[in-house]
Formats: C-alpha cells, sequence, structure tokens
C-alpha cells in the first residue's frame, strides 16, 4: 500500500471518529450545534471515503464532481447550523 492510500485512509479515520465523537456529545446534551457539525463531519468522512476510492481503488473513474458536491454540502450544512443556532 502507497503513503498516499495511508494518508487517505488516515484521513477517513480521523474524520469518522471526529463525527462519532460529536455524535456521543450530542445524544448526551442534545445540543443541536453538535448535531450539525456531526452532519457536517459524516459528510466530510463520506467524502474522504470517496478520495480514497477515486484515487486509489478505481483510478479510472472520475468522482471528483461527487466529492466536491459532498464537500460542498458538508460545509453547506455547518454554515446552515450556526447560522440557524446564532439566537
Amino acid at each position: 500500500m502507497s503513503f498516499e492510500a495511508i494518508v487517505y485512509l488516515l484521513c477517513f479515520i480521523a474524520s469518522t471518529l471526529c463525527a462519532y465523537l460529536l455524535v456521543a456529545g450530542y445524544l448526551r446534551g442534545r445540543a443541536r450545534l453538535l448535531l450539525w457539525s456531526a452532519s457536517c463531519f459524516c459528510l466530510l468522512a463520506f467524502n474522504n471515503l470517496l478520495v480514497f476510492v477515486d484515487l486509489v481503488l478505481l483510478p479510472s473513474i472520475d468522482l471528483t464532481m461527487l466529492r466536491s458536491l459532498t464537500s460542498l454540502t458538508a460545509v453547506a450544512v455547518l454554515i446552515y447550523g450556526f447560522i440557524w443556532e446564532i439566537d
């Protein structure tokens, strides 16, 4: 396994762990901002998985558009959550 593949997998693991911790925090305290952050990190973890699939497993298939839409959606969810919970 190449160094790039290891880095992509470590990024996926880190974002998945962050998503898990944010979901666990939300379930304990029910702070809605944690829910928005957890949703964002779940989408970012999926994005990191798509990066690994796109660049390592299936380099002949271009998943750039799907990866871009996933990361855009993740950031949009977080920004929406910040605006919604501003009060």
